[in-house]
C-alpha cells in the first residue's frame, strides 16, 4: 500500500505523456501543414505518422527495458550498435535539433507577444532579437543558480495550453463546413487523385509532424513512476494516439472552416489569427496568452534539456570532457554557456529570412532524424540477435521494421535541400569528434574503415551544401 503512494496510474500516465509531447507547434500547425499540402494527402500523413510514431514509441520502450544500462540518452542506441562515430553523430544531430528548435520556439514567442505589444512587428525584427535575447539569458541565469520546475507550475503551463487548443476545436466543429472541406480536397491540377502529386504533398507534412512530436521518446521517462509496469506500454500508446486525434482534429477541421490557401497565408500563430476570423478579437487573446505561456514553459525545459544534452553525453565520454564541467550549484555551466550562444548567434537569422520558424523548425526536425532512425535500426538489430525463444521476440522484430522503414521514409521525405544543410550540421562536429578521440579518448585512430568513409561523404555533401546556398539553388 505504502509503496503505491505517490504512483501514477495509467490515466495520470497518459495525461503526462499528452503534456511532455504537446508544444509549441499546435498552434501553427492548421498553417505549417497546408503550405504543402490539401486535406487528402494531409490525411494521409496523418495515417502514416499514425503508425511510424507509434512504433517508434515501442522501440524506446522497448529498449528502455532490454538496455536499462544505456541511460545516457535516446543517442547512446547508436553507439551500442554502430560503433562511437554514430554513436556521436547521434548525439550531435540531437543536441542540434534541441538548440535550433529553441531558436523556432524564440520567433514563435515574438510573434505571439506582437499581438499585445506591435513593437515586436511579425516577430521577427531587431526588437524581437533584444527581447528573446533577454529572455535567453534570463533562462541561463536561472538554471546556473539551480532552479528547477515545480511541478505546479508544469500543470499550469499544460493547462495554460490545453485550455485555447479545447475551445478552438469546439468552434470549429461549430463552424466546420463540408463544401469548404471538399474543395481543393486534393490539391492537385486536374482536382483528382494523382498518385505522383499526393505522395509529394505527403511528402512536405513529414517534418511538420516530426517537429510536433519531438520528445516522444520522453514517454518512458515516467516508468519508474508507475503503478504497474504494464501502464506504460498502455499509457505511451494511448498518449500518443491522443495526441495523434487532436493533431488530425486542429488541422482537419481546419480545412473546413478555411480554404488551403487562407490557411497557407495565416500570420503566425496561425490558431489565434484562424480563431479570430470566426469568432472576432476574444478568440486572438484566448490563443496568444495561452501561447506565450506555454511557449515560455516549453523554452524554459528545452533549454535546460539542451544545456544537458552534451553534459551527460561528455560524462559518457560521447562529447569532449570540457562539456562536462558543472558550477557549485551542479549546473552544466560551460555546456549551457556554450549551446545558448548558438541560439543567441542564429537568432539573428531573424534579419535575414521572413520564415524563420518554419526554417528552423524544419532543420530541428531534420536533425532529430538521425538519432531517431538509428533507434529503430537498434531495435531491429538487438532484437535479431535475441534466441528465438526470447517472449515477444517476433512482436519486437515487427516493431524494429515499421519503425527503420518510418526513420528511412522520413529522411526521404526531408527532401535533399535539407538534408544538405544538416550536412553542414554534422561536417561542423567532425573536427569536434577528432578532438575528443585524440585530446580526451587518446585514441591511436580516430575513424575506423567504414567511419573514414561516412565522414569524407559528410565532407563532400558539406561542400556541396555550401556551393548551392553561394549559388542561390539552396535558399534559406
Amino acid at each position: 500500500m505504502d509503496e503505491a503512494k505517490g504512483k501514477l496510474g495509467l490515466w495520470e500516465l497518459v495525461a503526462l505523456v499528452v503534456g511532455s509531447i504537446i508544444g509549441g507547434g499546435v498552434f501553427n500547425l492548421m498553417h505549417d501543414m497546408a503550405v504543402p499540402a490539401g486535406a487528402g494527402a494531409i490525411m494521409i500523413g496523418w495515417a502514416i505518422t499514425a503508425v511510424g510514431m507509434i512504433c517508434l514509441a515501442f522501440t524506446f520502450q522497448n529498449l528502455t527495458m532490454k538496455r536499462p544500462d544505456l541511460d545516457a540518452g535516446v543517442y547512446s542506441y547508436a553507439e551500442a550498435g554502430f560503433g562511437k562515430y554514430m554513436g556521436f553523430n547521434s548525439a550531435w544531430g540531437y543536441w542540434a535539433s534541441a538548440w535550433l528548435g529553441n531558436v523556432g520556439y524564440a520567433t514563435l514567442l515574438m510573434s505571439a507577444v506582437a499581438y499585445f505589444l506591435p513593437v515586436f512587428g511579425d516577430g521577427q525584427n531587431i526588437w524581437s532579437i533584444l527581447a528573446a535575447s533577454v529572455i535567453l539569458w534570463a533562462c541561463h541565469f536561472m538554471i546556473l543558480r539551480g532552479i528547477e520546475s515545480a511541478s505546479f507550475v508544469n500543470t499550469i503551463i499544460t493547462v495554460a495550453k490545453l485550455i485555447p487548443i479545447f475551445v478552438f476545436l469546439v468552434i470549429m466543429v461549430i463552424s466546420f463546413k463540408l463544401g469548404i472541406f471538399t474543395q481543393g480536397f486534393w490539391f492537385t491540377p486536374s482536382g483528382h487523385f494523382q498518385f505522383a502529386d499526393v505522395m509529394n504533398q505527403v511528402r512536405g507534412t513529414m517534418l511538420v509532424t516530426v517537429w510536433v512530436f519531438i520528445g516522444i521518446e520522453g514517454a518512458v521517462v515516467f516508468s519508474g513512476r508507475a503503478k504497474k509496469r504494464s501502464d506504460v506500454g498502455k499509457a505511451t500508446v494511448l498518449g500518443i494516439i491522443t495526441v495523434i486525434l487532436i493533431y488530425m482534429l486542429v488541422t482537419l477541421l481546419s480545412f473546413g472552416v478555411m480554404r488551403r490557401y487562407g490557411l497557407a497565408h495565416l500570420s503566425q500563430p496561425a490558431m489565434a489569427a484562424l480563431l479570430k476570423s470566426v469568432v472576432g478579437e476574444w478568440g486572438a487573446v484566448l490563443v496568444n496568452a495561452g501561447l506565450i505561456i506555454s511557449v515560455v514553459g516549453a523554452w524554459l525545459s528545452w533549454t535546460m534539456f539542451a544545456g544537458q544534452l552534451p553534459y551527460e553525453a561528455a560524462k559518457q565520454g560521447t562529447f569532449p570532457k570540457w562539456f562536462a564541467k558543472e558550477n557549485k550549484n551542479g549546473a552544466p555551466v560551460n555546456s549551457l554557456t556554450f549551446t545558448n550562444i548558438c541560439v543567441e548567434i542564429f537568432m539573428f537569422s531573424y534579419l535575414i529570412t521572413a520564415s524563420a520558424y518554419n526554417f528552423f523548425y524544419s532543420i530541428a526536425s531534420a536533425a532529430i532524424l538521425v538519432p531517431y532512425a538509428f533507434s529503430a535500426f537498434y531495435q531491429f538489430k538487438y532484437t535479431l540477435g535475441e534466441d528465438s525463444s526470447v517472449p515477444g521476440r517476433t512482436r519486437n522484430l515487427i516493431i524494429g521494421i515499421i519503425s527503420s522503414v518510418y526513420a528511412v521514409w522520413l529522411l526521404y521525405a526531408t527532401g535533399s535541400s535539407f538534408l544538405l544543410l544538416m550536412m553542414l550540421l554534422f561536417a561542423a562536429g567532425i573536427p569536434v569528434y577528432w578532438y575528443l578521440q585524440k585530446k580526451d579518448n587518446h585514441a591511436a585512430k580516430v575513424f575506423g574503415p567504414v567511419e573514414r568513409w561516412v565522414a569524407l561523404a559528410i565532407l563532400l555533401l558539406a561542400i556541396v551544401a555550401i556551393w548551392q546556398l553561394a549559388t542561390g539553388q539552396i535558399t534559406i
